[in-house]
């Protein structure tokens, strides 16, 4: 616990003094440049919230391009002020281009600070894959009864009864002879095949006979 504070107490340190740093530099350098009094102290203060701005854009994962912009912009401004105090620019004799840049610095921090706080991903939105939502019934006016939408079966029509074959009735008497025969030998009542057999007639014809015995 005390490595990770005592980490933790490097870390701000550090940071601390290299703002206070970097702060210094540019109030220099604006104060160089031309900007007295607030001026100079508000320049710092711009360079190093457009940066913070830009970090928390590239944080997000939105709008990384916008993001990286920015930050490029930024830390070129803080590191152009800190390599321009160490001994490589004559702050007593700015040139005119630093001059410049210094002053037009505040428009383009906000620019770049408006365009970070409000550009937003809400120009590509996000498609949703939500199911359609089935139309009530009430409001299906046109739609078909389910049930009457059904077709009905095509009715099965009877096949129609065979015609009665015409049985002579001398041959009727004399099939029942034969099955009266057939009786008394067997003990049984003859069936249709050994009464055709018999007769030597065609199956309807024995069929139509049996039915009259």
């Amino acid at each position: 616990m005390r490595a990770h504070l005592a980490r933790v107490d490097a870390v701000l340190v550090q940071a601390v003094i290299a703002a206070a740093l970097s702060f210094a530099h540019l109030h220099d350098i604006a104060s160089a440049a031309g900007q007295d009094g607030w001026k100079a102290w508000a320049y710092p203060v711009s360079v190093d919230l457009l940066l913070v701005a830009a970090w928390r854009r590239l944080r997000s994962g939105d709008a990384k391009a916008s993001g990286w912009c920015w930050f490029v912009i930024a830390l070129t401004a803080s590191l152009g002020a800190n390599v321009a105090t160490a001994g490589l620019l004559d702050i007593d004799q700015v040139p005119a281009w630093l001059r410049i840049l210094v002053a037009g610095w505040p428009a383009v921090a906000f620019l770049g600070g408006t365009l970070l706080a409000h550009s937003t991903t809400d120009d590509h939105p996000e498609t949703t894959d939500e199911p359609e939502q089935p139309q009530p019934i009430e409001d299906q006016e046109d739609a078909p009864d389910p049930i009457e939408a059904i077709p009905a079966a095509p009715a099965i029509e009877p096949k129609p009864a065979p015609p009665a074959v015409p049985v002579p009735a001398a041959l009727v008497e004399h099939a029942r002879k034969v099955a009266t025969e057939h009786h008394n030998r067997t003990g049984t009542a003859i069936d249709t095949p050994t009464l055709r057999a018999r007769l030597g007639v065609p199956l309807p014809l024995a069929d139509a006979i049996a039915a009259q015995l």
